[in-house]
């Protein structure tokens, strides 16, 4: 949190969404000059747009952070110059490079995955897919910056990471098994939006067989993440794990949905 702060010290209105925090988070927040509300989480998708419908932002344009990530001097002046010009876009997405060991995972890291994170406060919302957010914005309203976010996704340690992505992985299987498994092959082939595109790709190896090898291999070989050194062969095989994972509870949601039809019982809970 303070460096993820000390790299906006030149914004005038942070706002901090704390979810209940027993880590002093609140208190690093407004030392360093950051208004702070609270909410529960329930998931990214809610809390970034509790913060554009109870903020009370005092500029029309936002930018998202995660506590672990940092802005480049680059990514200020990109977010000038929209600001800047003549008819902005209603939001941007922002390449983040993932740091690990001390080193930039600039091909294991899947260098660059865009995320939309900067936007207009009144047009800019989002909706829950998997374990992350989306934006509710039309592709020819978002735009791309060239600029990066730093995102240190180590920074509690590889030990806080399995345990978050054991979590993910439960989302993306859910995710996975009831929404749309529609593979669009000219999504895959033609488009040109770069993350609609890896979406597309994304639906089509939830299908294949084999998939944390398949990760494995596509990540540091066809990727070029042996390029990274040993950092790159950690992250490889940690990707793959995570995959293994999602399998592992999308199996579990099949055997559920399997028991729940031999036995002729309706579901008490709905599905999502």
């Amino acid at each position: 949190m303070p460096r993820c702060l000390a790299s906006i010290d030149w914004c005038d209105d942070v706002l901090v969404v704390d979810s209940g925090s027993t880590d002093g988070t609140r208190d690093i927040a407004r030392s360093a000059g950051a208004r702070v509300l609270q909410r529960p989480f329930d998931n990214f998708a809610g809390q970034r747009n509790y913060a554009h419908d109870q903020g009370n932002l005092r500029y029309e344009w936002v930018l998202h952070l995660d506590a672990d990530e940092e802005v480049t001097l680059e990514l200020l002046e990109a977010m000038h110059s929209v600001i800047g010009s003549a008819n902005p876009l209603d939001g941007y997405r922002i390449p983040a490079r993932i740091l690990f060991m001390g080193r930039w995972l600039k091909h294991a890291g899947m260098y660059p995955c865009y995320q939309v994170r900067f936007g207009h406060r009144d047009l800019l919302r989002f909706h829950q897919v998997g374990h992350g957010q989306r934006e509710n914005l039309t592709l020819e309203r978002v735009g791309t910056l060239d600029a990066d976010l730093i995102h240190h996704n180590f920074s509690k340690g590889v030990s806080d990471w399995f345990i978050r992505h054991a979590r993910y992985a439960r989302d993306e299987a859910k995710t996975a098994y009831y929404d749309d498994k529609s593979v669009n092959l000219r999504t895959i082939l033609w488009q040109q939006d770069i993350v609609e595109r890896r979406r597309a790709i994304k639906r089509l190896a939830m299908k294949m067989p084999l998939r944390p090898l398949i990760r494995f291999i596509y990540v540091y070989v066809l990727k070029c993440g042996f390029l990274d050194g040993r950092a790159g062969f950690r992250y490889s095989l940690m990707l793959a794990i995570y995959e293994y994972m999602i399998s592992l509870n999308l199996h579990e949601l099949e055997q559920a949905e399997e028991l729940y039809a031999e036995y002729g019982e309706e579901r008490t809970t709905p599905k999502r």
